[in-house]
């Protein structure tokens, strides 16, 4: 089971995933809000923080996370503070009960991933992908609009049609026809 934590709060955050099963993880961690609670609400036992990458609103509740259940944070820049362990492009990292493959996406951050599973054929896209073809800012300290181009494209390479659900760094989740909200980002980031 995949559970928005940040669903319904009014304050500066990213969505904050808890993927509950074999290997319970928390894909982001939010900001502003009491992100424990929620955890603890829907599992005893946390294995692992994994960032899709590490701007503030994505890792402000990293802390009181990883002091609270005593994990260890993985992310795409191991230099990066907070971040225990390296994500290597294309590696995989297993999620509550389906591994994923780890796709190094910069042009919003440069730390930047996206987590795919062929099987059950769902992608966390961080702030890389949107709903309705919205993509991540390049305005920012690291954005860069020609490697945002390129990393759509490479995750629309990669999905399948068959896309089951997307689940995006803000906004609700895609679980009608995502795909067709991945390549229409594609489209729409070269129209800007």
């Amino acid at each position: 089971m995949i559970h928005n934590l940040a669903a319904g709060e009014q304050v500066f955050t990213s969505n904050a995933f808890l993927v509950t099963g074999e290997r319970p993880v928390l894909v982001d961690t939010g900001a502003n809000f009491d992100v424990v609670s929620r955890i603890r609400e829907r599992t005893d036992s946390l294995e692992a923080v994994v960032l899709t990458h590490t701007h503030p609103d994505h890792v402000g509740n990293l802390a009181a996370v990883t002091e609270a259940f005593d994990v260890d944070v993985w992310g795409y820049d191991p230099d990066v503070d907070g971040v225990d362990h390296q994500i290597a492009d294309e590696s995989t990292v297993r999620l509550g009960d389906h591994e994923y493959v780890a796709l190094h996406t910069p042009g919003h951050k440069d730390d930047h991933l996206c987590l795919y599973a062929a099987e059950p054929n769902i992608l966390f896209a961080g702030d890389l992908i949107f709903q309705n073809g919205g993509f991540g800012r390049t305005d920012l300290p690291e954005g860069d609009r020609g490697a945002l181009f390129e990393s759509i494209d490479r995750v629309l390479k990669l999905v399948d049609e068959n896309l089951t659900a997307l689940h995006t760094g803000h906004g609700p989740s895609v679980t009608t026809q995502p795909y067709d909200h991945v390549e229409l980002a594609s489209r729409m980031a070269r129209q800007m």
